[in-house]
């Protein structure tokens, strides 16, 4: 059950000033993911603020963004999936989500390792052999341990690759001898996405299928052309791409995740609102370092 292939956006979610759920400016923002060539959208993941999300508001936020990717599909004469956060710390609640946002529409669901009270090896199979069963959808684990604490062992994923739903992973890790065993280890039996802007081609490389992004919220061809020209054998093509938008890269990471590419987005004009607490705006000093690279890099 693959999903897709080539550049997934980890979209924002836009908020109002009250903080509700701003559905059109949502709709805006993967509208021009499509026109843009983004082939999947990830709905409710870090970028996209979900755990602030009660279930009823992630059950809203999911199935506006499965209308509009069906919209802008249409129009566009292509398939986008929809892939839906549903990860946690509780495994029953995860279940409980993944079956909600299942009905929503979702094509898929992304489900990161617990946090905070975390488990072990062994914990973390039970865990995703339990949201496995609970839903008919494909399933992408996410392991991001710079949030986690927690780093989902290649054996254990190896071991996870047996059950039929679990079909990918996002990686979220600069330790490409880690990435390769993963490789290594589950073959052909699951996608391999980047979590990381700064080694989408690397990834690819070590036989990557794509890239769930950050910074394509803002530059979404330049990641998708990342992956289109290494998948035409243009290696020197891609890998102009990626060193390109570097600095890009470094400056919505500079402060913590989605703030910089929320605030980016603002001043694209997408009009996304300001993150919830305890995430805040950025400091004035990367707000104009930002939009002085977002104008050389033709953003603006």
């Amino acid at each position: 059950m693959s999903i897709f292939t080539g550049s997934g956006v980890a979209v924002c979610t836009p908020f109002e000033s009250s903080g509700a759920f701003n559905a059109k400016a949502y709709e805006k923002l993967i509208f021009f993911q499509a026109e843009q060539g983004t082939d999947a959208i990830i709905s409710c993941g870090t970028t996209g603020e979900g755990s602030t999300f009660a279930p009823e508001e992630q059950v809203e936020v999911v199935r506006t963004a499965v209308l509009a990717a069906k919209i802008a599909g249409e129009k566009y004469g292509r398939k986008i999936p929809v892939i839906a956060g549903a990860g946690g710390n509780d495994t029953a609640k995860c279940c409980k989500a993944g079956k909600a946002l299942q009905q929503a529409g979702a094509d898929a669901l992304l489900c990161v390792t617990p946090y905070y009270n975390k488990t072990s090896q062994r914990g973390l199979v039970a865990h995703f052999t339990a949201i496995a069963a609970a839903v008919d959808l494909p399933i992408i684990v996410y392991n991001v341990p710079a949030r986690t604490a927690l780093n989902l062992q290649p054996k254990t994923l190896q071991e996870l690759c047996k059950l039929p739903n679990i079909v990918a992973v996002k990686e979220s890790t600069s330790e490409f001898g880690h990435m390769a065993e993963v490789i290594e280890r589950c073959g052909d039996e699951i996608f391999v996405y980047s979590g990381n802007d700064d080694s989408i081609l690397a990834t690819l490389a070590l036989g990557g299928k794509g890239v769930i992004s950050a910074v394509a919220n803002i530059a979404p061809a330049a990641v998708h052309g990342i992956c289109e020209k290494f998948f035409a054998g243009d290696l020197e093509g891609s890998r102009r791409l990626q060193l390109d938008l570097l600095q890009l890269v470094r400056l919505i990471f500079a402060d913590i995740s989605p703030m910089p590419v929320k605030a980016a987005l603002n001043i694209m004009g997408f009009d996304v609102g300001e993150c919830r607490l305890p995430l805040v705006g950025i400091a004035d000093d990367l707000r104009e370092e930002l939009t002085q690279e977002m104008k050389r890099y033709g953003l603006i």
